[in-house]
């Protein structure tokens, strides 16, 4: 087992991405939190996977929320005994609209989750590891949204931010054995999409001849298997890296 007896917060975990995530280290012998707003659906996660070599806690919070999410991680620490890693999965879209479009309510809606969510974990996480002494190992979930124009300003926006957070973090604390890298998911299917609710009429539009470009959407067990990839000793020398998972989409 790859990951056995590792102590890892995995956020967003109710559903698609984090859920197999979730999945598949609990799968892999690491003792999860796992992280979402939908108490009943976390539960019934952490039954479906009762057998499994690692043990699931479900942990009903908000990741826009700096206290939720350092009572999180001070849940791993009191049913585990340490943290080891952290997932920043959960994240919302936007409507897709042009920066001439957006609204503040929407700007902070995005940001809260999809950056300030993040980073309240990562510093709380990053305090924790180096009081442990012994290195730790943090994933940030962007989108390739980040990289290049293939969704609204918002979210792109906030994407790019977490991908900047990513590098910041791998550089300035590779010297204690912390790790930080990103996964760039392309089309997926999940259900962040239900997030978006009525998209911009004409930003989708305008941005329908790049999705034109787009490959079969990838699966939420394809991001599971780079997150474990990321997790483990098989990427023990890659850090400040950001993984695209988009089927080739955006090489060109």
């Amino acid at each position: 087992m790859k990951l056995a007896g590792k102590s890892i917060l995995v956020t967003g975990a109710s559903s698609g991405m984090g859920k197999e995530i979730v999945k598949l280290f609990s799968q892999e012998g690491a003792n999860v939190i796992a992280m979402a707003r939908r108490m009943e659906r976390l539960e019934a996660l952490a039954e479906e996977l009762e057998a499994m070599p690692g043990k699931v806690i479900p942990f009903q919070g908000d990741v826009s929320q700096q206290a939720e999410n350092e009572a999180a991680i001070e849940e791993a620490i009191k049913q585990f005994g340490r943290l080891d890693g952290l997932v920043n999965n959960a994240g919302i879209m936007d409507d897709m609209s042009g920066v001439g479009d957006i609204t503040n309510e929407k700007m902070e809606q995005i940001f809260q989750v999809n950056v300030y969510g993040p980073m309240y974990l990562m510093r709380k996480a990053i305090q924790v590891f180096s009081e442990q002494g012994q290195g730790g190992n943090i994933i940030n979930v962007a989108s390739v949204g980040g990289l290049r124009t293939v969704a609204g300003a918002i979210y792109g926006a906030s994407k790019a931010a977490l991908i900047s957070l990513t590098k910041n973090t791998a550089y300035m604390y590779q010297p204690q054995g912390i790790r930080c890298n990103a996964i760039a998911p392309g089309g997926i299917t999940t259900e962040i999409q239900s997030s978006m609710g009525q998209p911009n009429v004409t930003a989708y539009e305008r941005l329908s001849k790049i999705y034109a470009a787009s490959p079969e959407p990838g699966t939420a067990e394809d991001i599971a298997q780079a997150a474990l990839f990321l997790m483990s000793d098989d990427s023990k020398y890659i850090s400040g890296d950001i993984l695209v998972v988009d089927g080739g989409w955006i090489a060109g």
